[in-house]
């Protein structure tokens, strides 16, 4: 088939959502409709991939340029994500088998999937069985994570917002204990999220600057969690400042190697199902040195803060989305957009290629160079590759006092299939 032929795209999100994925959807969007001569319909998968398997596909043609372009400053998922890993050829050959067969049913020829490391999987998975089948299809990974782990990429989008939202937490809540610290509470715990790495952690580091020091103990991944350590540090902290706060990840373990918020359930990745690490923190402060505490979960709220985004983020998560499709439209297949930093002040970045073979079923962790020696804060080396990321102000637009988002009309595309898939 010529190169030039005339081609549908799907695009699909996938995994946990952030303030910026429809950013990254508007930049596939808008930049394909402007390449009408290569790019037909652009389909989006209702829930993720699960659209492309039960053939539930919506036509992204029929919104409004205005309502498309309000997925900019919009949060979640505009087309619905899930958690559904496709298992390997070899287990489940069935399933790529049966997205190409929807594919071929609605001459998709560009596949866009917006995700982290299990994304990144799936559309090398898909490249190559088109591939072994003859059957013409350009993958191309849109990066996305809150977690900051992607491989090749500087940093990922998703990642600038929540840091954005963590550090701003950690530094108000910080000044609300200090008010209360003589006569009531002396500790406050934040739990983020992170699974194995750091990276949100880090960010509850940046409330602490030189024109605003303020006592902050932070609790990484990478930092076995040793118990007796961390409370002598807490107990000097509030002696010092009479209070301190605790910005803890939710992938935190102890010697034995075990997640401190393991419960035993796992997820649709067959991931340990996290959450809960902040009040076993809380409590062992105030068993062991029985300071009065208050504990939260940032949970949603850090990678829903669309009102509190980062300009940076939202800039880099549109750039990747038109960048996807620039790189199909050049013939190029199995490769994600990457964020390369080029100057860190002033901060400059561009977009470059990353082959997916290199990016997918890979974890970037944090640097122990970016942890102080004594595994409860960041370098100045850390500090400096942070602070870019969460810099500039990209309001939504607001009415009535509440930020305005746009809910768009998700028409359903009619299914040419007799078969029909269970997920």
């Amino acid at each position: 088939m010529p190169k030039t032929a005339k081609r549908n795209a799907f695009y699909a999100q996938s995994g946990g959502v952030t303030a910026v994925i429809n950013a990254s959807a508007c930049g596939v969007i808008e930049t394909a409709r402007k390449h009408r001569d290569r790019i037909g319909k652009v389909y989006a998968g209702r829930n993720g991939i699960i659209g492309a398997l039960t053939e539930d596909l919506i036509d992204t043609g029929k919104e409004s340029k205005a309502d498309i372009a309000a997925l900019r400053h919009t949060p979640s998922g505009a087309f619905g994500s899930c958690r559904y890993k496709l298992k390997g050829l070899d287990q489940n050959r069935a399933e790529y088998e049966r997205l190409i067969e929807v594919f071929a049913a609605h001459d998709i020829g560009y596949f866009f999937y917006n995700g982290g490391g299990d994304s990144a999987d799936t559309c090398l998975k898909i490249s190559q069985l088109g591939r072994n089948l003859g059957y013409p299809i350009q993958a191309i990974h849109v990066p996305k994570t809150v977690d900051n782990d992607l491989p090749i990429t500087d940093n990922c989008p998703g990642f600038g917002s929540v840091a954005k939202y963590i550090a701003t937490s950690t530094r108000e809540a910080s000044f609300d204990v200090a008010s209360m610290a003589k006569t009531s509470t002396k500790v406050f715990v934040l739990e983020v999220m992170g699974r194995h790495a750091g990276w949100i952690a880090a960010a509850g580091g940046l409330a602490s600057s030189d024109d605003t020091p303020l006592p902050v103990l932070i609790l990484f991944p990478e930092v076995t969690f040793d118990r007796a350590k961390f409370l002598a540090r807490v107990d000097a902290m509030v002696a010092k400042h009479g209070f301190c706060s605790i910005v803890v990840s939710e992938g935190v373990r102890g010697p034995d190697g075990k997640f401190l918020s393991d419960q035993g359930l796992r997820d649709a990745f067959g991931h340990a199902q996290l959450g809960g690490v902040a009040p076993v923190i809380a409590n062992l402060v105030k068993a062991e040195l029985g300071h009065k505490f208050h504990w939260a979960v940032a949970d949603y709220l850090q990678r829903a803060a669309r009102h509190l985004a980062s300009k940076t983020d939202v800039e880099q998560a549109y750039a990747v989305g038109k960048a996807a499709v620039e790189m199909a439209l050049k013939g190029r297949n199995s490769v994600m957009p990457a964020i390369t930093r080029t100057s860190d002040s002033p901060y400059r970045w561009k977009i470059t290629e990353a082959p997916l073979a290199k990016v997918a079923n890979r974890e970037k962790m944090m640097p122990r160079s970016f942890i102080t020696r004594d595994g409860f804060g960041i370098t100045p080396k850390c500090r400096a590759y942070l602070e870019p990321l969460i810099r500039g102000e990209d309001y939504p637009p607001f009415r009535n006092g509440l930020p305005r988002y746009v809910t768009l009309k998700n028409v359903g595309v009619k299914r040419k299939l007799s078969t029909t898939f269970n997920v």
